[in-house]
C-alpha cells in the first residue's frame, strides 16, 4: 500500500516563518548606532595646562612629604578656614 502526499511536493510549510526571521535579521543588521562628539566635548576631554600644573604641584608636595621637608603652617590654615566660612 502506498500513501500519496496530499499536498504538492517541494513546499515547506515553515518557509514563511523562516523568511520573516531572515527579514528581521536583515533589518537589525542595517541599523547601526552612531556617536558624534562635539568639538567642545573633545576640548574638555583633552588635558589642559591647568591640569598639568596641578599634577606637577601634587607631585612636588608628595616628594616633600616623603622627604619630611613639608611644614604645616597652622595659623595660615586657620585663616583660610575662617575666610572660607565667612563667605
Amino acid at each position: 500500500m502506498k500513501i500519496n502526499q496530499f499536498r504538492p511536493s517541494g513546499v515547506n510549510p515553515y518557509q514563511s516563518q523562516q523568511n520573516k526571521i531572515n527579514q528581521l535579521d536583515k533589518m537589525n543588521q542595517k541599523k547601526t548606532d552612531v556617536v558624534e562628539i562635539s568639538p567642545e566635548a573633545k576640548e574638555m576631554q583633552s588635558i589642559s595646562s591647568i591640569e598639568k600644573e596641578r599634577q606637577t604641584k601634587v607631585e612636588e608636595l608628595q616628594a616633600r612629604i616623603e622627604n619630611g621637608t613639608y611644614q604645616i603652617k597652622p595659623a595660615e590654615i586657620a585663616n583660610k578656614m575662617i575666610d572660607f566660612y565667612k563667605q
